[in-house]
């Protein structure tokens, strides 16, 4: 059973956005997300209801987390490397978002039903914590891919997502408290993270860092290949790996969520929110890159992820 309880405090408030307000917390006995009321009124119930087939891929991870590197990679290697429909067909049709529709308030998008619909195997792409997905996916088994990054590159990298995508334009320093606090969209990061790495060693899930797949790409994509029951050559994965660069992905528009942001454009405008700088989807794709923007407090703030306790009695460690 799921209880939805207000959020107490004014932070939650402070990162509301045209795109993505109403927050509520969705609880299950000791766990919690915090997600807007449209997903448990339009979402919640179909989703764990939800029909799940052997041959499903899933990718699971927090937001910001390499998802569409991932996808994309995931798709290449279960597709016989089909490069020509991969570049006429978005990302977003092929490999759909599960409760997308549930984060834009203004727009009615059942997400969940192109899901559904999309054929088999299905592809599908969600950011929700385990507790959140189909009840079926554990008798059921299909392989689930989860891919983690270090806290302090993903709150920067989520701010820049929350100010382009959502509208929000309040500082870095409110974002980044409520992500400490556990006050944005999807939070709490560290619950979402240690829960897969519970099951890693599952033979239907494959366990990923962001950062890994940055210093060896290749090693990363033969581990894919392997989990999905594939075999290409050396010189098909020397291509697979030069199409997943970062530069080829940047530069690729069945991927980088052009026709996304031009509409979210069109709702800033539309609702009076000031233009802000170009924005790529794919933006820096670097470890690290909190270095350049955190300042020394703020990156303090972010060792709670880092030094929480429940990571050190599962034997998890971030990478950086």
């Amino acid at each position: 059973m799921f209880t939805v309880d207000k959020i107490e405090g004014d932070l939650i408030k402070k990162v509301d956005t045209v795109i993505t307000n109403d927050y509520v917390k969705v609880c299950a006995r000791d766990k919690f997300c915090i997600l807007p009321q449209k997903f448990v009124d339009k979402f919640l119930t179909r989703i764990k209801q939800m029909e799940v087939y052997e041959d499903d891929i899933w990718i699971v991870t927090f937001i910001k987390c390499g998802t569409t590197w991932t996808q994309e990679m995931l798709w290449m290697l279960n597709n016989n490397l089909d490069f020509e429909t991969a570049l006429s067909k978005t990302l977003a049709e092929r490999f759909p978002f599960i409760e997308i529709g549930a984060l834009m308030a203004p727009v009615d998008v059942d997400s969940f039903e192109m899901c559904s619909k999309t054929p088999r195997p299905r592809h599908i792409k969600t950011h929700l914590p385990m507790f959140l997905l189909p009840d079926k996916i554990w008798s059921v088994k299909p392989k689930i891919v989860y891919v983690a990054r270090n806290p302090k590159d993903v709150a920067v990298s989520y701010f820049h997502h929350y100010r382009h995508m959502h509208g929000y334009r309040g500082t870095m320093e409110t974002f980044l408290n409520a992500f400490a606090s556990n006050q944005i969209l999807y939070a709490p990061y560290n619950d979402h993270v240690v829960d897969f790495w519970k099951i890693r060693n599952e033979p239907n899930v494959l366990f990923l860092f962001y950062e890994d797949m940055k210093r060896n790409l290749k090693l990363e994509v033969l581990k894919a290949m392997k989990f999905l029951n594939k075999n290409y050559s050396e010189d098909e994965i020397n291509k697979l790996c030069q199409h997943l660069s970062f530069e080829s992905m940047k530069n690729n528009p069945s991927v980088n969520f052009e026709d996304l942001l031009s509409m979210l454009r069109e709702l800033h405008k539309t609702n009076g929110l000031p233009h802000i700088d170009a924005f790529n989807f794919i933006r820096k794709g670097q470890i690290g890159s909190h270095k350049e923007e955190l300042t020394e407090n703020e990156s303090k703030m972010l060792n709670a992820f880092v030094d929480d306790p429940q990571l050190k009695e599962c034997g998890f460690e971030y990478k950086f």
